[in-house]
């Protein structure tokens, strides 16, 4: 197994610009190679990534994806999560969570040396809820929706009710443990929004629903390497697609947000259905040119894309759109 330091093999995060970036699968195939060099893209991400290991991620699976895109001229530049089972114990305070930190912290220092440089995470043992994923938009193509009525009666997933004191307990256990470890891999943790961001469901309180539980992380644990991953759909279900720019000036200026979902909704957070980029509430347009203005330099990320006629499960005619808005957005705000 290699020895190199992080140093030999990382990307410096601070070297580059404000770009896309592909992302939003587990494999990292041929067929998503091609159609992220196609796209003109540099950067990929992985969402929880198919790789071996049942409690933790080895350098050699690592250094083989990173390996594999340089191979077509592509970077992986972040794995955004984890299994839920490699800290659900953590996030929870139950026993073997110890056992599952001493895990996490080995895969945070593989991914050191084996040269990717951000880790995205979230604080949802019970994970992202939908109540419907067959949702009607634009023309007819087919998104997803969140109605709170659907699910307020659901049983505890958890087998009781987690208060929110109990996991900011946990989570605080979590970081100050963690974020030593990433400083010395040289790796970020970027946070994600609590999706749907609504105080609590299953049972389980949601702590990253609005500006104050964000401010409240990065205050609690001011590691240079912590952030956000800025999720503009979360936030924009937050206030009804108010507060976005100011949550990007505050935590922009400070050099907090890593990158951006670039997607948005129509409605809040008890109630909402995902649409096109080109017509949310949020302003998409305002939204990047504030990314510009605070010196943002990290990748922005498509997300979640409705279906468009004769589309691929993994939407690719969706994300093409999106994507492409993206860029020529970019391309403009460049001139």
């Amino acid at each position: 197994m290699s020895s190199a330091a992080p140093s030999e093999l990382s990307i410096h995060l601070t070297d580059l610009t404000l770009r896309v970036a592909v992302g939003q699968f587990s494999d990292l195939t041929d067929e998503q190679l091609a159609f992220a060099s196609q796209l003109g893209v540099q950067d990929i991400q992985l969402n929880t990534p198919r790789l071996p290991g049942e409690e933790r991620w080895e350098l050699e699976d690592l250094k083989a994806l990173r390996v594999l895109a340089l191979q077509h001229g592509l970077r992986v530049i972040a794995l955004e999560n984890v299994p839920v089972k490699f800290y659900d114990k953590i996030m929870l305070g139950q026993d073997g969570r110890e056992q599952q930190l001493a895990n996490m912290q080995a895969t945070v220092r593989n991914m050191g040396h084996a040269g990717i440089p951000i880790l995205g995470y979230h604080w949802m043992p019970n994970g992202v809820w939908r109540t419907s994923f067959e949702t009607k938009v634009r023309g007819g193509a087919i998104s997803n929706e969140f109605r709170m009525e659907n699910v307020k009666d659901n049983s505890p997933t958890h087998g009781r009710v987690f208060s929110a004191d109990e996991m900011w307990d946990n989570y605080d256990w979590y970081m100050d443990r963690m974020l030593p470890v990433c400083e010395e891999a040289n790796v970020c943790m970027a946070l994600h929004p609590d999706d749907p961001p609504v105080p609590m469901l299953g049972g389980v309180a949601r702590l990253f629903t609005g500006f104050e539980g964000f401010r409240r992380a990065m205050e609690r644990h001011p590691s240079p390497m912590h952030g956000l991953d800025f999720c503009n759909g979360c936030w924009s279900e937050m206030k009804g697609g108010e507060g976005v720019l100011d949550a990007i000036e505050y935590f922009g200026t400070r050099g907090r947000i890593l990158y951006v979902h670039l997607r948005d909704v129509h409605g809040c957070a008890d109630d909402f259905e995902e649409c096109f980029i080109d017509e949310g509430q949020s302003n998409i347009l305002a939204v990047v040119k504030k990314l510009k203005a605070v010196g943002f330099n990290g990748f922005i990320l498509d997300d979640h894309v409705p279906h468009i006629v004769n589309d691929t499960p993994y939407a690719h005619r969706g994300r093409s759109y999106a994507i492409g808005y993206i860029k020529g957005l970019l391309a403009a705000l460049a001139n």
